[in-house]
C-alpha cells in the first residue's frame, strides 16, 4: 500500500484509537510497534509520542522528539548509541522533502499533552531540524525538532501519478518545510558580503538582484538557542546552505570547509574584514552535525 503523507481521511485531529493495532487499520500509523512510520528512501509519514525515550520533550506545539534504536526495552534506558539509518533516516528525509508528519499522542507521555487512555491524532507537523547528541544516559541519540503546521491545508503541485494525460499536474495537500530566515543581522551579513557566497564564491544572479541567504551556524531556537548576531550567521549560496543545516559540510576551527560526510576538505571559508565568525558557534555545529 503506498504511503500516505498528510491528513487521512475521516480521522481529523483530535480522533482517539484504543490501541496500536485499531491506529494501524485506520491507516493514521501502521506500524503496532515502531515509533516512526517510514522508509528511509520515501520519508516518515508518522510518529507516535508515549514517553518511551527517556530524552523525549513535548511542549504541545513544539517537540523535541528522539529517534529509534540503542534502548533496553525493559527499562527503557538508552544503552547504546543511535544511528542515522532506517526509520531514524525516514524521519530526516522528511525533513529535507518537506514532507508532513502525523503525531500522535500516547497515554505514556508528557502528562499535560497526553490521553489518559489509548491513543489521539493531534495534527501534522514539520520536522524543522533534526542532529545528534548525547542523551541522559551519555549515548548518542537523534534528536528532531517538530513544529505544528497551520490546521489550514496549502496546496501544492504534486507528481503526476499517469503519463501522456494533457492538461496541468494533479494537486496535492503539501507543506513546505525550509524556513529561511531574513532579519537585519542577515541582511547586513548579505551586503558585507556582496551576496557571495562565502563556500563556492557563487553569486545567485536573478531578475530582481543578486540573491543569497544568511545562515545561522548555531541554529535559532529551542534547543539550540542560537543568537542572531553577524558572527553566527554565513551568507551562503541556497545549496551550500542546505548543506550545512543538514550535515552536508562542517567547518574547522581553522575555517575550513570539508564534506561532512566524506571527510575530505573542500576549501577555505571565504572571509572579509568586518565580519568574525565566533569559533564556538562552528564548535556547536560540527558537534551536532556530525553524524
Amino acid at each position: 500500500m503506498a504511503r500516505a503523507f498528510g491528513e487521512i481521511a475521516g480521522h481529523p485531529p483530535g480522533s482517539t484509537f484504543p490501541d496500536r493495532r485499531a491506529l494501524s487499520r485506520a491507516g493514521v500509523h501502521r506500524p503496532t510497534q515502531h515509533g516512526i512510520s517510514g522508509s528511509q528512501t520515501e520519508g516518515a509519514d508518522s510518529i507516535v509520542v508515549s514517553g518511551g525515550y527517556e530524552d523525549d520533550q513535548d511542549d504541545g506545539d513544539l517537540i523535541v522528539y528522539t529517534g529509534a534504536g540503542g534502548r533496553d526495552p525493559a527499562t527503557g534506558r538508552q544503552i547504546a548509541d543511535q544511528e542515522l539509518s532506517d526509520q531514524n533516516l525516514a524521519l530526516a528525509l522528511s525533513a529535507t522533502d518537506g514532507l508532513p508528519v502525523r503525531v500522535i499522542r500516547g497515554r505514556g507521555g508528557n502528562p499535560a499533552r497526553s490521553p489518559v487512555t489509548g491513543y489521539r491524532y493531534d495534527g501534522l507537523f514539520r520536522v524543522d531540524d533534526f542532529w545528534d547528541e548525547a542523551g541522559r544516559s551519555g549515548f548518542k541519540v537523534i534528536r528532531y525538532r517538530l513544529e505544528k503546521l497551520p490546521a489550514e491545508p496549502i496546496e501544492a503541485i504534486g507528481p503526476s501519478v499517469t503519463t501522456g494525460t494533457p492538461g496541468p499536474a494533479p494537486r496535492v495537500n503539501a507543506r513546505t518545510q525550509r524556513i529561511v530566515r531574513n532579519t537585519a543581522v542577515t541582511q547586513r551579513v548579505k551586503e558585507l558580503h556582496g551576496h557571495r557566497c562565502q563556500v563556492c564564491g557563487e553569486v545567485v544572479e536573478t531578475a530582481t538582484g543578486p540573491y543569497a541567504e544568511g545562515a545561522h551556524v548555531r541554529p535559532l531556537g529551542r534547543p539550540h538557542d542560537g543568537p542572531d548576531v553577524e558572527a553566527n550567521v554565513l551568507c551562503l549560496c541556497p545549496t551550500d546552505h542546505v548543506r550545512l543545516d543538514y550535515g552536508g559540510i562542517v567547518i574547522t576551527d581553522d575555517l575550513d570547509v570539508v564534506n561532512a560526510l566524506t571527510g575530505v576538505a573542500i576549501g577555505p571559508l571565504r572571509t572579509i574584514p568586518g565580519h568574525r565568525i565566533d569559533l564556538a558557534h562552528v564548535r556547536y555545529h560540527r558537534q551536532v552535525r556530525t553524524f
